[in-house]
């Protein structure tokens, strides 16, 4: 877990450097990517694509689509960011490329981040050695797979907010996106509904994960971001959610005293 003051300089960390594997908190970056290219000309971000049927992972979204659709790279955003559409990320990545969405993160001095590649890419990374390590968390490996710190997406969070990550249009789409994210049940449930919380989920079997950034009335910016391995397959997600709510609020609390 990590936490910053986003217009400040205070921290509270637990593990904070250790890289883990990214689940769909990754689409952070990927959006960023995508809307400093529309930001800087480089694609339009009405531009149309195709989501075929026999390309689709799992999830949600165009998933449980019956035929093929055609939208915006724009809507594929939206999609990925609001519900996690992993179909819709990885059409991003195709267009945009997975090496930009690298060099964004060693511009943004993102130092324990690698990104290789979209949802599609992991999940075959993940089974390309055992068809079995989906059922145990603790063997994903970092140095396969897309993967960062905590301290890494706290300092991406506090860049977007800050418009210093990208042009201030492309860190205002992100922002946008993430304050729409259906997920309640983690980060946002450790905080008041006065608190505005704009974050970005992730779950693997046994890995729920997410980054975001809370608000408070008085002013106050916070970027949080908590990961959590379950080991107790008994143990409902529901539970875990809740976890990563306290954890964040205990560090946003120790922030402001």
């Amino acid at each position: 877990m990590h936490a910053r003051e986003i217009d400040g300089t205070a921290q509270v960390a637990d593990r904070a450097d250790e890289p883990v594997v990214l689940a769909s908190v990754a689409k952070i970056l990927i959006t960023l990517e995508f809307a400093r290219q529309a930001a800087t000309g480089r694609l339009d971000p009405a531009e149309r694509v195709v989501a075929r049927r026999e390309h689709r992972l799992g999830g949600t979204g165009t998933a449980d689509f019956a035929d093929d659709v055609e939208l915006s790279l724009r809507d594929c955003a939206f999609l990925a960011m609001t519900i996690s559409d992993n179909t819709a990320a990885d059409l991003i990545v195709d267009r945009v490329g997975v090496e930009p969405v690298q060099l964004l993160a060693t511009e943004l001095e993102l130092t324990r981040t690698s990104f290789t590649g979209g949802p599609r890419d992991l999940l075959h990374t993940l089974l390309a050695d055992d068809p079995d390590s989906l059922r145990a968390p603790r063997a994903y490996d970092p140095t396969r797979a897309t993967s960062g710190s905590m301290r890494d997406l706290t300092l991406l969070l506090s860049l977007i907010w800050t418009d210093r990550a990208a042009p201030p249009d492309a860190c205002a789409f992100v922002r946008a996106l993430m304050a729409r994210q259906l997920v309640r049940a983690r980060i946002a449930s450790g905080f008041p509904p006065s608190v505005r919380v704009s974050a970005k989920s992730g779950t693997l079997p046994g890995l729920r994960q997410e980054a975001g950034v809370v608000e408070y009335p008085d002013g106050g910016r916070y970027a949080v971001a908590v990961s959590a391995t379950v080991t107790d397959p008994g143990l409902a997600p529901l539970e875990t959610d809740l976890a990563l709510g306290r954890a964040a609020r205990g560090a946003v609390d120790r922030l402001r005293a």
